[in-house]
């Protein structure tokens, strides 16, 4: 039995043939505004990091330094 001919086989390598031709014909720039989001949202990520960092050290220096009599 060759399971290469295997109709469950025929169909899948059919139906990947028919995708992988279709991605190689489609427009090629079609995903690069998905990549330019994701930088773009990763380096507003990077500058929300920052800030959160800055305004915790800012309060956690002003919290230690309150005179609490002990």
């Amino acid at each position: 039995m060759n399971l290469l001919n295997d109709p469950t086989l025929v169909y899948l390598r059919a139906v990947l043939g028919t995708r992988v031709h279709r991605l190689r014909t489609e427009d090629r720039t079609r995903g690069a505004s998905a990549i330019e989001w994701a930088i773009i949202t990763a380096i507003l990520a990077a500058i929300a990091l920052a800030i959160g960092a800055t305004i915790m050290s800012k309060i956690k220096s002003k919290a230690d330094s309150i005179n609490t009599g002990t």
